[in-house]
């Protein structure tokens, strides 16, 4: 009996322990793939923090160069601005001289008519 009774404790022994295994495998199992889950669930965070990052460097990039390409378009505007007021201001520098050229040329003509006339003659009353 007593032999019966220990054979019977020993199988249960051996099923609980089979069940502690199987547990433990389980466990173990369900661990790992949670593990995976959350890991594939980061990565997924920073793949995606990676593409962004690259598109932002790209635009980036795009940016400074359009921003270059701007800064010389500005300049060259700039300098075709200070051209024009230097023409303009030009211009009116030869119609100033203009001017004092046709007062000259007036002053003369005058001069010439006053010569070619001659004195002009008493009027006799």
């Amino acid at each position: 009996m007593l032999s019966r009774l220990l054979k019977e404790h020993q199988a249960k022994q051996n099923e609980r322990k089979e069940q502690q295994e199987r547990g433990r495998r389980e466990a173990i199992a369900a661990a790992t793939c949670l593990t995976e889950a959350l890991v594939d669930h980061l990565n997924v965070g920073v793949a995606q923090a990676y593409v962004n990052q690259r598109k932002l460097d790209h635009e980036v990039k795009t940016l400074q160069v359009q921003a270059s390409q701007f800064a010389k378009q500005t300049a060259q505007w700039i300098n075709m601005v200070e051209n024009f007021n230097q023409a303009l201001k030009e211009i009116g520098d030869v119609e100033n001289w203009a001017r004092s050229i046709e007062m000259d040329m007036r002053t003369i003509a005058t001069a010439l008519e006053y010569v070619h006339k001659g004195p002009a003659q008493p009027t006799t009353s």
